[in-house]
């Protein structure tokens, strides 16, 4: 409990759900690291998630997708495309180390939920992912989870 997460040189790319699949995912994340290449940088660590729910002004809800990489410096040429941040500090999170198959991740972000129930804590309804290791011949996975508190 109480974790926090820093990443360092982070660029992202913001995905639209409503126009792309998740197939187009895997050339999105392609692309991000052919934009580090091309800018004289090189990837540094997994690939980072990020999820968030928020309500707009009708009381909908707003799902938010982006995929975040960290570079070894920073890229001072970004684009709109992909915007980069120096530092990405997110403090006071639930966290969690999911180990298994992939389809089976959903149990962590369950996890942190009962805890947070069982605890009276109240979640900010996001999440970043970072997709530490994955074995393909066992179809498995090491993924850290963190989860906001709201404060």
């Amino acid at each position: 409990m109480n974790k926090t997460l820093k990443l360092q040189n982070v660029i992202s790319k913001t995905m639209d759900l409503s126009n792309d699949n998740p197939g187009s995912f895997d050339l999105e994340i392609n692309k991000m690291n052919t934009y580090i290449m091309t800018h004289g940088a090189k990837q540094i660590g997994p690939l980072i998630q990020y999820t968030g729910v928020d309500l707009n002004e009708k009381n909908e809800m707003n799902f938010e997708l982006k995929f975040m990489l960290q570079c070894d410096k920073y890229l001072h040429s970004s684009d709109k495309d992909y915007p980069m941040e120096p530092t990405i500090r997110v403090t006071d999170c639930l966290y969690a180390r999911y180990k298994g198959p992939e389809s089976k991740v959903k149990f962590a972000f369950d996890k942190i939920g009962v805890y947070a129930f069982e605890n009276d804590i109240e979640l900010q309804g996001s999440n970043y992912t970072i997709y530490v290791s994955k074995n393909v011949e066992e179809e498995t996975m090491v993924a850290d989870i963190f989860m906001p508190i709201k404060k």
